[in-house]
């Protein structure tokens, strides 16, 4: 069947844009793929296939890549020619590392997928990936994360669940653009801070953070609750007569109730609750300190 689909691809010549070989248990990447030229999506999934072969250099027109599930062991120096590359899956193999200078070539790859390899560490080149968007990487070995994967510019989501993480660089300020992270089920114990990301959305479960004492702060004014953040929100839509929130308010009146306790500040007018995270615990600074 295999075969013949392939003969089938062939015939077409520079003119076959796709081949989907999906669980035809090849054991290698057919060599006869170098005369296609004109290839734009491969498909070659759930097979054994353990390493690529050297004609897929040829297929510089090709933006559509799946190697799911086979037997692979390393990110092929081969895939360094795919210059039009856009998204490339590499999930449920033996992956552990990256072939030198592979990811040079890579400049056009906006998704990557690495989840279920085996990586216990990840090379400093992959921060050269700069037109990369969406990266997951969960269900490996990692135990940390480059600096240089954290001037990824355009990375929008990152995954990295069920690794053996201890902590997040306080370098990942640096990714503006990330909109979403996902680090469930690692070892971290401390996070950094996030301020001026975009992050939307935040999933961390899992983690021993979760099970340490509680913190204590000199100050308050450095902490908000969520209650906080969305106390603040609809008090000022309410002073701007938000007709949506001032009829929906109505139908909450524990919501009114503790939108009445709010303040204004003297300096700036905006409104405000001070309520804070219940695991944080604010103590006085000491009498003796300077």
């Amino acid at each position: 069947m295999a075969e013949r689909l392939l003969i089938r691809a062939l015939k077409g010549g520079e003119h076959t844009r796709i081949i989907t070989l999906h669980g035809k248990k090849l054991t290698k990447m057919p060599s006869a793929l170098g005369k296609l030229p004109g290839l734009r999506t491969l498909d070659l999934q759930n097979n054994q296939i353990p390493k690529v072969c050297p004609e897929l250099s040829t297929l510089t027109q090709l933006t559509f890549l799946s190697l799911g599930n086979n037997l692979l062991e390393e990110v092929p120096e081969e895939m360094k020619y795919l210059t039009s590359l856009k998204k490339l899956h590499l999930f449920g193999n033996r992956i552990c590392r990256f072939a030198s200078g592979v990811c040079d070539g890579l400049q056009n790859l906006i998704l990557l997928n690495l989840n279920n390899n085996e990586f216990t560490w990840l090379p400093e080149e992959i921060g050269r990936l700069k037109s990369l968007v969406y990266l997951s990487i969960n269900y490996n070995h990692l135990t940390s994360i480059p600096t240089e994967f954290c001037f990824l510019e355009k990375l929008s989501e990152l995954r990295l669940n069920y690794n053996q993480l201890v902590c997040i660089p306080e370098e990942i300020r640096f990714l503006t653009k990330l909109q979403k992270l996902s680090v469930v089920r690692n070892n971290i114990e401390d996070l950094p801070e996030f301020q001026d990301m975009k992050l939307r959305e935040f999933y961390c479960e899992g983690n021993p953070l979760f099970l340490k004492q509680p913190i204590t702060a000199s100050q308050q004014d450095d902490v908000w609750s969520l209650q906080e953040i969305t106390a603040r929100f609809i008090m000022n839509e309410l002073e701007e007569k938000n007709p949506f929130l001032m009829y929906a308010i109505e139908a909450y009146p524990e919501v009114k109730t503790k939108i009445s306790q709010g303040r204004k500040c003297a300096i700036c007018g905006k409104s405000f609750l001070i309520t804070w995270l219940e695991c944080v615990q604010f103590v006085r600074p000491s009498k003796n300190h300077g």
